[in-house]
């Protein structure tokens, strides 16, 4: 693998063309630079560190292979989210359709909260999380995709439109039935003295207050330990 220095002035575009071109470790620079947030939208998206892992090994194999095709239209970053929203609503989809028994909810909400956030915040603030995100759980894939999108990563409505490749009415529509579909899981939790924090939200935009999901961490959504199937670069494929 090249030293990553050798590609810091190089944009995305020039990347994902040299990886076109024949240059063995451009796509893996494109993956070191947005694989955390393609990790977090994932990982919300589907609840489950290892459907998420597989969802965005998916998306960055049909992202390298389809490399050829991008004719530039969007934001290379858009066009990995893109690809990789896809690929979480085709794996919800299908554990949607399955009759399995379902993973406890308990070691799911688990697998959901930063590894620094279980360690250091208070009891309180862990259990609204797990709530929240219980709650979001409930919604459709479609309407969950939208809501972490805008509310958890905090795209605005324009970009989420891009990445979902919907109109940006869409994406609001979306948004508010996910929200009012919320708002009744999560009115208790205003009552209780979390409204502080059930209002916070990473977007800003088209709220239904007290029904806004919590925002990413950021990178510590992507831990050392999580899979290798986030880490690796595209020449896995």
């Amino acid at each position: 693998m090249a030293d990553g220095t050798a590609y810091d002035d190089a944009s995305d575009q020039d990347l994902l063309a040299r990886h076109v071109e024949g240059d063995p470790d451009a796509f893996g620079e494109i993956v070191r630079r947005h694989r955390d947030r393609l990790w977090a939208v994932a990982l919300r998206t589907l609840g489950d560190r290892e459907e998420a892992a597989d969802a965005v090994q998916d998306a960055l194999v049909s992202a390298y292979r389809a490399a050829h095709t991008f004719r530039g239209q969007s934001a290379v970053t858009t066009w990995l989210h893109r690809i990789t929203v896809n690929a979480c609503l085709d794996r919800a989809r299908k554990a949607a359709s399955r009759k399995t028994s379902p993973v406890d909810d308990t070691e799911r909400l688990e697998q959901l909260l930063e590894p620094h956030e279980s360690a250091s915040a208070p009891a309180e603030r862990n259990d609204l999380h797990r709530q929240l995100l219980e709650a979001l759980r409930t919604l459709p894939p479609d309407q969950r995709a939208a809501l972490v999108l805008v509310d958890m990563q905090g795209y605005p409505v324009a970009e989420a439109a891009r990445i979902l490749d919907v109109p940006t009415g869409t994406v609001k529509s979306r948004c508010a039935r996910g929200r009012a579909r919320l708002l009744p899981l999560l009115t208790h939790l205003r009552a209780e003295g979390g409204g502080g924090d059930v209002k916070k939200s990473g977007g800003g935009r088209n709220r239904v207050q007290g029904a806004s999901v919590p925002p990413a961490a950021g990178p510590h959504d992507a831990g050392p330990s999580d899979s290798a199937a986030v880490k690796g670069g595209g020449g896995r494929a």
